[in-house]
């Protein structure tokens, strides 16, 4: 028992500045990886708009309307996410984007998304850790 209790107080020693940076930097990565399969060079690729038209087939949305905010998306937010700039906001847009993958195109894709949407959660709620520039700026701002 005293085993047990003494690997339960190291883990609990894990600091949550490396938690924040984990969950920030491996969904980027997959959100960027994705954003780049939808560009040749410096523009959105024909292959990307197809399969939002054939393939993803989002309602409401143009799938050339879609196409080109999705690969900005999967841009922006992970260099946000990254950064640990505005943390919160890239977490909630990237879980936004997260949930409507699952429900509109690959809703047998929970167990990965739910993944994702576990880092988002936790970067919403605690914020990116003292390893972000939100953290910097935080602290600039108050003096501290």
């Amino acid at each position: 028992m005293v085993l047990v209790e003494k690997a339960i107080a190291l883990l609990e020693r894990i600091p949550y500045t490396l938690i924040a940076l984990v969950a920030r930097v491996a969904p980027a990565a997959v959100f960027w990886q994705s954003g780049q399969t939808k560009l040749e060079g410096w523009h959105l690729s024909d292959n990307a708009i197809y399969l939002f038209r054939e393939e993803y087939k989002l309602p409401l949305v143009d799938p050339v309307i879609a196409a080109h905010l999705a690969a900005f998306a999967e841009h922006f937010f992970p260099i946000l996410l990254v950064l640990g700039l505005a943390t919160r906001f890239a977490a909630l847009a990237l879980l936004s984007m997260t949930l409507v993958i699952e429900i509109f195109v690959y809703p047998d894709a929970w167990p990965t998304h739910g993944t994702w949407a576990a880092c988002f959660l936790l970067l919403m709620a605690q914020g990116g850790g003292r390893l972000s520039l939100d953290h910097l700026i935080g602290r600039r701002s108050t003096g501290g």
